[in-house]
């Protein structure tokens, strides 16, 4: 055999307890799962002490360019992620024509950047997957955007759409599926997205269903109206008949604190009632995004020309503040924007620099400056390409949903700006290192089933996911008694430690704690 991991605690993904065993790869995939100490092969590990698991699913991560852009892609790979779901929150790369990209690329630069001299080779999803097929460091599957296809088949408009217009949304939903993708995501506090009405959703959900494919919205309120939009994702995807994927489950701000329970409650009920549910959720207290996307959906209009333009109308600027600071807009959750939970974490201009980790309160308060005059101000002056982190979070919240059956892991973690989101490089650590091990919140078997078979249930791969003779060798080894995020707030682009070997396709891509040179992974595509 090529590789032979000797005397390991198989946690194997099913959550049942760990055994002992010799494990064997071959040409990519699991050949032999033996006793411990009886197989041999061109390359010995020993695994005495660790825990031989398979590789974590990152159910919710934002590579789509880091993937091509940085190929070495050590943030995700380093933490034992073996397959991304990427096409999140509504908005992507594809499927585009010319003036669509255009479009996203300005939209989207505080999120993955707009690489200088970057080849945008492709348009369809079948394109964009061929690309990704060129070699990347982890595996990918890709959701088809719904704000995405809004933009190419309606415009920016906020509008209901034509019916002509909602048949080609349709058409083109049907033909990215059929290309690979895996289902449809929505991003419902960002523009043009977020102009979409249930019976809208209903409509494309249905596409997804004959697809077999299933539904991820970041649905229209974490905050104010939280349980509201978790209650219209349910009925969405109840009449149309389709699967459902909670983008990051949680119930932020202080209007949610300790209520995690009624949105679990409502979950239970919809799936005693046959409703095929399941979310995921990141294992810290603060969210981050682009720092425009608290604007109201009616200041975004246009695309980034027309919001910049009205930044600069002061009539335009007092009617967008009073919405922040007194209504609450729909881009904040419905709740009034409180600066000083506003951290400002990634720019472009140089010019800004000084600004990031500091939050829009204080840096507005060490110029004499009014705090959303000043986050206009940054606004214009990065014509929007600025990002951020919300600190709206509650601990009690976070780990009553990761208790929950239906649970799995995404990092939703956004690997560009001078100080990214710590779960960019943490998450899955974090998980089996703070909750696990030092507060016993989850159980260890049952931390690794949120992490592999669970997904790859949900995505529908029947040879991932576990540890079984004939899947594919996507493995992790790491040490259970020392594995544990090290990237922070302050310094996030750090590697975790307690994870030695991470293997990719059966490729090592992480050997003795070290990234390797490979690049194994590949765009998986969905079959009905």
């Amino acid at each position: 055999m090529d590789i032979v991991y000797r005397g390991a605690r198989v946690v194997d993904g099913d959550g049942g307890p760990g055994f002992l065993a010799d494990v064997g790869v071959t040409g990519g995939r699991i050949a032999e799962i033996a006793d411990a100490g009886t197989l041999s092969g061109r390359r010995r590990v020993d695994a005495d002490g660790l825990v031989l698991a398979p590789g974590f699913v990152d159910m919710h991560a934002h590579s789509d360019l880091r993937l091509l852009a940085e190929p070495d892609h050590t943030a995700k790979v380093s933490q034992g992620v073996t397959l991304e779901v990427i096409g999140q929150d509504g908005l992507s790369y594809a499927p585009v024509d010319d003036a669509t990209l255009e479009t996203l690329r300005a939209q989207l630069a505080g999120w993955n950047d707009d690489p200088p001299g970057f080849d945008w080779n492709w348009r369809s999803v079948a394109e964009y997957l061929d690309r990704l097929d060129d070699g990347i460091a982890t595996n990918a599957a890709y959701l088809v955007p719904q704000g995405t296809l809004r933009l190419l088949c309606a415009g920016y408009e906020d509008r209901p759409v034509t019916e002509a217009e909602l048949d080609r949304m349709r058409e083109v939903l049907d033909d990215s599926l059929a290309q690979g993708a895996f289902g449809m995501s929505s991003g419902l506090t960002y523009t043009p997205g977020m102009y979409a009405d249930t019976a809208e959703l209903t409509a494309l959900c249905e596409v997804v269903a004959a697809r077999g494919g299933y539904y991820s919205p970041h649905h229209r309120s974490y905050g104010a109206g939280a349980l509201a939009a978790y209650r219209e994702m349910i009925e969405v995807c109840r009449s149309a008949g389709c699967a459902l994927h909670l983008a990051h489950a949680t119930m932020n701000f202080g209007v949610n604190a300790g209520r995690a329970g009624e949105l679990l409650a409502m979950l239970d009920a919809a799936l005693d009632d046959g409703c095929d549910i399941t979310l995921d959720s990141y294992p810290y207290l603060p969210g981050s995004t682009s720092l425009h996307a608290l604007l109201p959906s009616w200041a975004m209009a246009g695309g980034v020309a027309a919001t910049v333009d009205r930044l600069r109308d002061p009539a335009q600027r007092q009617r967008i503040r009073d919405v922040l600071e007194v209504e609450g807009s729909d881009g904040c959750h419905g709740v009034p924007v409180d600066w000083n939970t506003i951290e400002i974490n990634g720019v472009r201009e140089p010019g800004n620099a000084h600004l990031v980790g500091r939050s829009v309160a204080d840096s507005a308060l060490a110029v004499g400056a009014q705090p959303t005059e000043f986050y206009f101000d940054v606004l214009v002056s990065e014509r929007l390409g600025a990002s951020c982190l919300m600190h709206v979070g509650h601990e009690d919240n976070v780990r009553a949903i990761m208790r929950h059956r239906t649970h799995t892991a995404g990092s939703d973690g956004l690997l560009v700006g001078a100080r990214p989101h710590p779960r960019a490089w943490g998450t899955f650590p974090r998980y089996l290192g703070h909750y696990v091990r030092e507060l016993g919140v989850l159980g260890l078997e049952e931390c690794v089933r949120n992490m592999t078979s669970r997904p790859a249930d949900r995505l529908g791969l029947t040879d991932r996911g576990r540890v079984r003779v004939g899947h594919v060798a996507d493995l992790v080894l790491f040490d259970p008694e020392t594995v544990r995020d090290t990237a922070t707030f302050d310094q996030p682009r750090q590697q975790a430690v307690g994870i030695p070997h991470v293997l990719v396709n059966g490729v090592p891509v992480i050997d003795d704690g070290h990234r390797t040179d490979a690049l194994p992974g590949r765009a998986l595509r969905k079959t009905r």
